[in-house]
């Protein structure tokens, strides 16, 4: 096992770009990855975010590419979101520098024509998003024939954002004798599929127990009813939690994303704090990006298109103000803290219609989240009455999912409704009915 980079076969150039980014030793999952993707071989690497992973597919690569050669991409690197693309592009960029190895890379958000033109100029590795890759790729802009890699980076995000229909138009598109590299946070049925359909008996590579959060997060849980408690108790733990150097807080909905970013601009002032979301312009969502990198502000709120593929290495909590819908994503959010080996703190808020997801999420990570007291001093408010039919509707929903036989409280309401109205047409067509239900009404009047 490889205790440091020099012990690969990486060239000087590399080497001198590996320490010119202050890394001195390799982490577990470049330690096992490395070699056999050195070697050619197809891999498939289950490693959780923050674990060094797109490190350990892009330092082999450019090893392989070496130099500059040709107008066409040689290695194809699809990834799910623009963020983790740019992210990615960072990386090769930072590794290749020593080397005159041309990078673009290509997203949707905004007009491909700047995309189309450096990809024009030539270029050796291609950083994409699969929808902007077959645009540009159907608008005869990219040959395919001469890649030699591909790497799918954070799969499981591709598959729960619907992206294998282009998926498998891409592996369409590319030669059939390529070497093949996909990543994971978790080892789904859908990754199992998509690996039987792109490798060839590849080497797995596993650095944790799968979707297993960073030992060195600190997860805790509060049970809060509703959302005005749960801004009560972030006040109460922003005002306490004299620690917290950089911040990130998922919220479920642009719209509770912005609530909560309101609150916290008036609270901290506007230059602290940023928001994004899919919502947001592609230059804003950019900007927001590099102020949270770049120490600009403190406080980041997202929704989850952003708990993938931000590599800030010292965010010190992260507060789930909603449990993820997706549960794979609590993995990736929490995992956003905790990063490179250092300790941080994950919090999630927990509403009674949300523990269903919660227990679903302590399900894969195997582990059981451990539950505090909302503080004594913490307001709990009375929760609304359209909040809690919401509530109620969403609970009823899900055990409708369990048990497709369970009828639920709103279906009893209902059927008592619509027999109501039933009675309320038959009286009207019935004298004799009529005056019966009369009756009816005019006894339970007296009794109120």
């Amino acid at each position: 096992m490889a205790e440091t980079f020099e012990d690969f076969d990486f060239n000087r150039q590399i080497l001198n770009a590996i320490a010119d980014a202050g890394y001195t030793q390799p982490t577990p999952v470049q330690q096992k990855a490395i070699p056999p993707i050195l070697n050619g071989q197809d891999v498939m690497g289950i490693a959780q975010t923050g674990t060094g992973k797109t490190a350990a597919y892009v330092l082999p690569i450019i090893m392989r590419l070496k130099y500059a050669q040709g107008e066409h991409a040689r290695a194809l690197i699809i990834a799910p979101t623009r963020e983790l693309a740019l992210q990615i592009e960072e990386n090769v960029k930072t590794f290749a520098a020593n080397t005159d190895l041309r990078v673009v890379v290509v997203y949707g958000g905004l007009g491909p024509k700047t995309q189309i033109e450096q990809i024009n100029k030539g270029v050796d590795i291609i950083v994409a998003t699969p929808g902007r890759f077959m645009d540009i790729y159907l608008a005869g802009h990219i040959i395919t024939k001469t890649l030699q890699v591909l790497v799918l980076d954070e799969a499981d995000k591709m598959m729960d954002m619907g992206f294998m229909p282009q998926l498998n138009r891409i592996l369409e598109v590319v030669p059939r004798k390529r070497q093949n590299l996909l990543f994971s946070a978790t080892m789904s049925d859908k990754i199992h599929e998509l690996s039987a359909n792109f490798l060839e008996h590849p080497t797995v590579v596993e650095v944790t127990p799968q979707a297993t959060p960073a030992a060195s997060i600190d997860q805790r849980l509060y049970f809060v009813p509703n959302i005005k408690t749960k801004i009560n108790l972030l006040k109460k733990l922003m005002d306490e939690e004299g620690d917290i150097k950089k911040l990130m807080v998922f919220c479920k909905t642009r719209m509770a994303a912005e609530d909560v970013f309101k609150f916290l601009s008036r609270k901290f002032g506007e230059n602290e704090v940023k928001v994004l979301h899919a919502n947001k312009g592609q230059n804003t969502r950019i900007n927001s990006m590099n102020a949270f990198k770049n120490d600009e502000v403190k406080i980041l709120v997202a929704t989850d298109v952003a708990s993938r593929g931000i590599d800030v290495s010292d965010i010190s909590h992260v507060i789930n103000f909603d449990v993820p819908i997706v549960i794979e994503d609590y993995v990736h959010r929490i995992g956003r803290t905790g990063r490179a080996y250092q300790s941080g703190v994950a919090i999630t808020f927990c509403n009674p219609a949300e523990l269903y997801y919660l227990r679903k999420a302590e399900k894969l990570i195997r582990q059981t989240i451990p539950v505090y007291d909302i503080p004594a001093d913490v307001f709990i408010e009375e929760t609304p009455y359209e909040e809690r039919q919401d509530q109620n509707r969403e609970i009823d929903m899900q055990k409708r999912r369990d048990d497709p036989d369970f009828k639920g409280a709103f279906h009893e309401k209902k059927t008592l409704n619509q027999k109501k109205k039933f009675e309320a047409e038959k009286a009207k067509r019935n004298p004799r009915v009529a005056a019966k239900f009369a009756v009816k009404r005019s006894s339970k009047k007296k009794k109120y």
